[in-house]
């Protein structure tokens, strides 16, 4: 799964790596959490590719009730077509995530370590994403969005057994646009010689905290 994650790129810089056409103003965030608004790159309907912040939490359009319905952060990639809560936007409705790395946790129980995930070449991930549009009784609007995961790669493998999806920029035309069947091979673990990782403190644990020594490697 994909349950934090980072992005201290600016909007200027996310405008110039992702090829932007419109990008919503933030700030830096160092625990990003799910139920949260969180910076999505999309491509609009006249074809521009566009970054606004959507809720982390996909609400698929067909709810009735989202109170009701469980918080679907993830989605795993295995399954995108058969499963109805993601089926449609699997279709319709990808998007990336950006992100200057991401958390995760190994070991059991009270004793599990948070690592911090990023890659090496230090320019922001793509994680593939999905996004739904709610409409509400009142008329109001939800967009929200989930994180892709797919199997470890050898890197991810001793920490977690499963990762975001990550798309490599020589494929975020054909993500967001190019028909399902085309993109199956893209839902796979991102090389693993291209990312590393090193532990982190357990102050990501809390929601609360949010700074840049977050992901700065634990001390010995």
């Amino acid at each position: 799964m994909c349950g934090r994650f980072a992005l201290k790129a600016t909007p200027v810089e996310l405008a110039t790596s992702f090829g932007l056409d419109q990008c919503a103003d933030f700030g830096p965030r160092y625990n990003i959490a799910p139920g949260t608004d969180i910076a999505v790159v999309r491509r609009a309907p006249d074809g521009k590719r566009v970054l606004g912040l959507l809720r982390w939490g996909l609400v698929p359009n067909r709810t009735r009730d989202p109170a009701k319905l469980p918080m679907l952060n993830n989605a795993r990639g295995e399954s995108l077509a058969d499963k109805p809560s993601f089926r449609e936007a699997y279709l319709r409705r990808r998007c990336l995530v950006p992100a200057s790395g991401f958390y995760e946790w190994s070991g059991a129980g009270g004793a599990k370590q948070a690592h911090y995930i990023t890659l090496k070449s230090g320019q922001p991930m793509a994680l593939a994403g999905l996004w739904e549009s709610w409409t509400a009784p009142d008329g109001s609007i939800l967009r929200s969005v989930c994180i892709v995961t797919t199997g470890p790669n050898s890197l991810m493998k001793p920490i977690h057994e499963r990762m975001p999806v990550i798309i490599a920029a020589m494929h975020w035309s054909d993500w967001l646009a190019a028909p399902v069947e085309t993109i199956v091979p893209l839902l796979a673990a991102y090389p693993a010689d291209e990312m590393h990782a090193w532990p982190v403190s357990n102050r990501v644990n809390k929601t609360a905290e949010d700074d840049a020594g977050l992901v700065e490697p634990m001390s010995a």
